[in-house]
C-alpha cells in the first residue's frame, strides 16, 4: 500500500509528460522528502534483441561529478606494487595471502584490482568472485599495470553499465544533495560512454529504446532523448 508521501508525489506529479533530463531533474529532486540524502538512479532499457545474436554491454564510466558514495578498493599486485596503491587510497592490498583469503570467502570489498602478472591466481576464483560481479576485467580497466590511475578512478566516481537479459541498465548518477549541473554531467557521461559503445557493435535501429530517471523513494519520469542513439 503506497504511503501518504507517496500519495502525493504522485498527485503533483502525474500530469508531468516525457522531458529533457535537465528539466526532469528539478522534478525528481523535489519528490525527495525522506531525511536521507537520496540516490538519483537512471534506468535505460536498450534495443539488445537482434536478429542474429543479443546485444551485452559491459563497460564502465568515470562520472565526472562523483557518485556520493564511498566505495572499499581492494587490490591484489605485487609487493614492488603495493605502496603504490597504498598512496593511490586502495583499501585493501595484497599479494599471495589475499588472494587465499578471497579463496576462503574473505570478501570486506566493493571493487577489486588486479596487476595483470597476478591475474593468473585470481582466474581460479572465477566461481566466488564472479557471481558478486567482483571479477577483475581488463576491459573495465581493473586488469592493468597502471594500479594509481585504476584505483583513483574506482574511488572518484567510476560506475560500471552492464545490461540483463532483458536489455535493462540501472545505475545511479548521484544524489538529491549535487547540483543539477553535476547531475546533468554525469548523465551526459552514461550516455556519451552508450554512444561510444554502440559503435563498436552492430545494431539496428536506436541502442537505447527508452530512459527513465527517478530518486530511491520517488516517482520515475521518461526522459525525452535528445538525439538518437
Amino acid at each position: 500500500m503506497p504511503s501518504k508521501r507517496f500519495k502525493k508525489i504522485k498527485e503533483k506529479t502525474k500530469e508531468v509528460p516525457s522531458n529533457n533530463v535537465q528539466k526532469l531533474i528539478g522534478f525528481v529532486k523535489s519528490n525527495c522528502t525522506t531525511k536521507f540524502d537520496e540516490s538519483v538512479d537512471l534506468s535505460l532499457q536498450i534495443n539488445n534483441k537482434q536478429k542474429k545474436s543479443e546485444i551485452n554491454i559491459r563497460t564502465v564510466v568515470n562520472l565526472p561529478g562523483g557518485t556520493g558514495k564511498s566505495i572499499k578498493v581492494a587490490v591484489v599486485c605485487e609487493e614492488e606494487k603495493m605502496d603504490e596503491a597504498k598512496k593511490a587510497g586502495a583499501d585493501i592490498v595484497g599479494g599471495d595471502e589475499f588472494v587465499e583469503q578471497i579463496k576462503n570467502g574473505k570478501l570486506e570489498f566493493e571493487k577489486l584490482i588486479c596487476s595483470s602478472g597476478m591475474m593468473i591466481k585470481l582466474s581460479k576464483l572465477g566461481k566466488i568472485l564472479g557471481p558478486k560481479g567482483l571479477m577483475p576485467n581488463p576491459k573495465l580497466g581493473s586488469v592493468t599495470n597502471d594500479i594509481k590511475k585504476a584505483v583513483i578512478e574506482a574511488k572518484s566516481g567510476q560506475v560500471e553499465i552492464r545490461n540483463d537479459k532483458d536489455g535493462n541498465i540501472g545505475l545511479s548518477i548521484g544524489k538529491k544533495s549535487f547540483e543539477d549541473d553535476k547531475l546533468l554531467k554525469n548523465f551526459n557521461a552514461v550516455i556519451d560512454t552508450l554512444e561510444k559503445e554502440k559503435s563498436n557493435i552492430s545494431i539496428k535501429g536506436d541502442l537505447i529504446k527508452q530512459a527513465f530517471i527517478t530518486s530511491t523513494m520517488g516517482i520515475s519520469y521518461k526522459i525525452k532523448l535528445e538525439k538518437s542513439f
